[in-house]
């Protein structure tokens, strides 16, 4: 990396640690390894060891490397009731590293109690144009973003209703291999959500605004709120210049919502996983305690995606100080 690409990539870190204490946010500073993590069938992690003290009887542990801060800023949260913000190192394995994926990479997760997903959403667009603030920055990039649910998008890109074919047996198969693509046996209808999302949906994702994928589908299971309708999840993504940045809930605070959560993942992920990690199995009592969990609001950012967009990069290879090999 050249030295004025880290002079802006250094720039832009501070400019997003002003715009959250500008508004009052606690910064944390969480541990990056955990003995146990929220378990996500859609994610691989990294294993690595503690040992134990010179002389002690105690075996070695497992400890994993973080995929997200969620499970620490959680328990601040449960504990102070503030809003929060973190810039940290996260870890995804069984991702290639390449133009816009790296293993290691910096995430911006910010929480905001007394917030729903749509406030987030004001909130993400203010962090752009307050990164944005006195450039000369393309509409591409710049707020206000364009809203599309996840049905719209179906319809347009993937030429079928996601909601009226998952109420038919069958139907959701039938409209991946209708697209060319070849389902493998047995794959549940969030499998081939995904499936049909990630090759027919998401690369056309590429608007003349940045876009904002909203209201989920509730049978992908996740960690978000339900909408009022039971078919939907207070959900979005955004997008911009084709390029995933952002994923947020309205976080689901019911302790029995969150233990079924746990519980059904943890099966998926024993099941399938190729790294298996622990799971505390008592995390859903934060969110069952004399004082509730707060409504809240969270936001997990790819750092160094947001940084490539800004600065009109293709590929992180230039954005990166250190890319892996």
């Amino acid at each position: 990396m050249d030295i004025q690409m880290l002079r802006e990539r250094a720039r832009i870190i501070r400019q997003v640690r002003s715009f959250f204490d500008l508004r009052d946010y606690l910064e944390t500073d969480t541990p990056l390894l955990a003995p146990s993590l929220i378990p996500e069938s859609c994610l691989e992690v990294f294993q690595t060891l503690r040992l134990p003290p010179a002389g002690s009887r105690h075996e070695e542990r497992p400890y994993w490397l973080i995929p997200s801060p969620e499970i620490w800023m959680k328990r601040l949260i449960a504990q102070h009731r503030t809003s929060l913000y973190q810039i940290c190192k996260c870890f995804r394995n069984g991702e290639s590293s390449g133009r816009q994926h790296s293993p290691e990479f910096t995430m911006l997760e910010y929480y905001t109690v007394g917030a729903d997903y749509r406030d987030s959403l004001e909130i993400t667009e203010e962090l752009l144009s307050f990164l944005l603030k006195g450039t000369d920055s393309p509409p591409e990039i710049s707020p206000p973003f364009i809203q599309l649910t996840v049905e719209e998008a179906f319809e347009e890109w993937a030429g079928f209703s996601l909601f009226q074919a998952a109420r038919t047996p069958g139907a959701m198969e039938d409209q991946a291999r209708r697209l060319g693509l070849d389902p493998p046996p047995g794959l549940s209808d969030p499998g081939l959500y995904d499936l049909i999302f990630i090759h027919a949906v998401e690369p056309r994702i590429n608007l003349a605004r940045p876009v904002a994928l909203t209201e989920y589908p509730a049978f992908v299971p996740c960690l978000a709120k339900k909408s009022g309708d039971g078919k939907t999840v207070e959900r979005w993504e955004l997008y911009a210049r084709g390029v995933e940045l952002a994923n947020c809930f309205t976080e689901e605070t019911s302790a029995l919502q969150v233990r079924l959560f746990f519980e059904s993942e943890k099966a998926e992920k024993e099941r399938t996983a190729l790294v298996r990690h622990a799971v505390d199995s008592g995390y859903w009592k934060i969110f069952d305690t004399d004082s509730p969990f707060p409504p809240c609001s969270g936001v997990a950012m790819g750092l160094d995606r947001l940084i490539m967009v800004l600065c009109g990069r293709k590929t992180l290879d230039g954005v990166l100080p250190f890319p892996m090999e």
